[in-house]
């Protein structure tokens, strides 16, 4: 293996960080890491990680910090709270926030980490935990391009499709407008077929037919079961979209941009939420409008 390598720290290792942190040492990286899940640091420490106590620890003693985090608060608690990153941040080190947070935050802490001589970057992703797995994410960066630059080894490990969007806050603008797209299409999808199947037909030949079309859609193709067969662990979280869904809809507010569809959709996964789903995929949104229907595509219990 050729030379290594930036020492690398990750914190944050649910569904999508803990895939992502063996990417990462499969492809040589040194890597620290820490999550408030301890048996979660135990795994990744018995695959070669080192395990730290603190983000301030794995700041201090790594050249790059990527954080893989729920919401804004844990992200912002992650860097500027007691025993954050911010406490060991010194020149030349760089800061990658993958989380999905609003893109004020972002800015807010880009703006922190120049003040100390550090960089950061917003890298939210896309592809869910099959793509973190597979090291296939979309990713889309906010940030300066000598950042984005030093930054691309690492994320070519990650993802498939990296893209610098803008300066600092772009890539979380990026994100909110992908999960615009994602959910719409699932509420879509879910109407589709709980029409389609209540009038008779097949739930599997309707996907058929709508994936050899226009309508073809990725969200489709990678929640095809769990739709029609009602499993919905997750992959991505209902309350973790919804918080998405209301990022987009405060920077819809900010800047003036009516939201509509993303509205409505935004009320059904409170819905779903309310129900006591909120922990199911993100294609469970399909269990409200069955709901509404009083008709089950799957069979599945609400």
């Amino acid at each position: 293996m050729s030379e290594i390598r930036t020492r690398i720290g990750l914190v944050g290792l649910g569904i999508m960080g803990r895939p992502m942190a063996r990417n990462l040492l499969n492809a040589g990286y040194p890597l620290v890491v820490h999550d408030i899940n301890r048996d979660a640091v135990a795994e990744l420490a018995a695959a070669g990680a080192e395990p730290a106590a603190s983000a301030r620890e794995v700041a201090a003693t790594t050249d790059v910090l990527i954080t893989m985090l729920p919401d804004s608060p844990e992200v912002r608690d992650a860097y500027a709270g007691p025993g954050g990153a911010f406490e060991a941040i010194r020149p030349g080190w760089l800061a990658i926030d993958m989380s999905s947070i609003s893109p004020r935050v972002a800015r807010e802490l880009a703006e922190r980490a120049g003040a100390g001589g550090a960089t950061m970057l917003d890298a939210p992703v896309s592809g869910g935990d099959k793509g973190a797995i597979a090291g296939t994410l979309s990713i889309m960066v906010g940030g300066s391009k000598e950042a984005f630059d030093r930054a691309q080894p690492i994320f070519e490990v990650l993802g498939k499709t990296i893209v610098h969007v803008g300066p600092a806050g772009a890539g979380q603008v990026v994100k909110v407008c992908n999960q615009v797209v994602v959910a719409v299409v699932i509420e879509a999808l879910s109407e589709a077929l709980v029409l389609g199947a209540k009038a008779g037909v097949e739930p599997d030949r309707i996907l058929d037919v709508l994936q050899g079309g226009l309508a073809a859609t990725k969200v489709a193709e990678l929640r095809r079961t769990n739709m029609l067969e009602g499993k919905f662990d997750p992959g991505f979280r209902i309350r973790l979209h919804l918080k998405d869904l209301r990022n987009a809809l405060d920077l819809g507010r900010e800047i003036g941009v009516a939201l509509p569809a993303t509205a409505d959709v935004e009320q059904l996964m409170v819905a779903a939420r309310t129900a006591g789903r909120g922990e199911y995929d993100h294609s469970g949104l399909i269990t409200v409008i069955e709901d509404l229907a009083g008709y089950r595509v799957s069979g599945a219990k609400g």
